[in-house]
């Protein structure tokens, strides 16, 4: 049986494990949280290299993306280094292939109508894909990187803006903790964090990443659209109960959760056969298309609750 770990500075509460299969092959698929503590993570890391088919990182970004270029964090690449047989990957494979070709979807099967919208994506270096793609979709958006990660009240309206903030701030930013910029460990738990609630509360459609989302979650979400990933039955039920209209999750929900871009991008990499360096978008693209990944659509207020489809029991 394949066997892929997602490492996480996340809380450990929020760990889970299942066994499925993918193209024939057996895989079981786990996911375990550090509560922030690098130390751990960077032991477990070390513990499983060798062991296993492939390591996620989650909870942070090993890579940050501004169009083609990559930016490294350091402190994480410190981490990743400390497997040195097992692949490593922390979801930028697919968050760059995976998530447009879902953005495609949602609007050739008229899921998603985002034409004259108001649309928050709240990273685009972390979701550079996904950003660009619905940059060409006739919306109003704002990318929220300047609000979010670093508290500056500075909404970006165009990719133009996050390529030049990017390329100023990236190389400062990669030298900093991971936490500066992402909740990790219990800070995941917290409850969500009034201050800058007015930006998902003027958007029609909010994209990107769960911790970020949670962190910042308004009271009311009524008749707003969101496409994030990583999601519990507890946190669907509670955008269900804040009201929000649909639930677009961009990696396969296993037995009634979603898991990270980190850990599905192991599932590819390990059914590739090659190192992550030696794969092209095309070979991400070919497995994913094999796999038939999709986005899972939770209706949220049909009859009262939670109507999914594309779920694997």
């Amino acid at each position: 049986m394949r066997r892929v770990v997602s490492v996480s500075l996340g809380a450990s509460s929020r760990d889970w494990s299942v066994e499925t299969e993918y193209l024939g092959e057996q895989f079981r698929i786990e996911r375990i949280g550090t509560n922030g503590n690098l130390k751990k993570a960077a032991t477990l890391i070390e513990q499983l290299d060798g062991h296993i088919d492939c390591i996620g990182l989650g909870g942070m970004d090993r890579y940050l993306w501004v169009g083609k270029k990559r930016y490294t964090i350091r402190q994480v690449d410190r981490l990743a280094k400390r497997a040195v047989m097992t692949p490593v990957v922390d979801g930028s494979g697919l968050k760059n292939t995976l998530e447009p070709l879902i953005i495609e979807q949602l609007v050739a099967q008229g899921i998603v109508d985002f034409s004259n919208k108001r649309v928050l994506v709240l990273s685009g270096v972390d979701r550079y894909g996904m950003a660009e793609s619905i940059s060409k979709l006739g919306c109003e958006v704002v990318y929220g990187d300047l609000i979010f990660a670093l508290g500056l009240p500075i909404p970006m309206k165009n990719l133009s803006q996050v390529h030049l903030a990017g390329t100023l701030l990236l190389p400062l930013i990669c030298c900093l903790p991971m936490s500066f910029v992402y909740p990790t460990g219990q800070k995941q738990n917290k409850a969500p964090s009034t201050k800058k609630q007015s930006w998902l509360r003027n958007a029609d459609i909010i994209a990107g990443d769960w911790h970020f989302l949670r962190r910042y979650l308004p009271a009311d979400l009524t008749n707003k659209i969101i496409i994030t990933n990583t999601t519990t039955p507890t946190d669907v039920q509670l955008l269900a109960q804040r009201g929000a209209k649909l639930l677009v999750t961009t990696t396969p929900r296993l037995k009634g959760r979603s898991f990270g871009q980190n850990m599905m991008e192991s599932v590819v990499v390990t059914l590739s056969g090659k190192r992550p360096e030696e794969l092209a978008e095309a070979d991400y693209l070919d497995i994913i298309r094999k796999l038939e990944w999709g986005p899972t659509i939770d209706n949220l207020q049909q009859d009262g609750g939670a109507s999914s489809v594309n779920e694997r029991k």
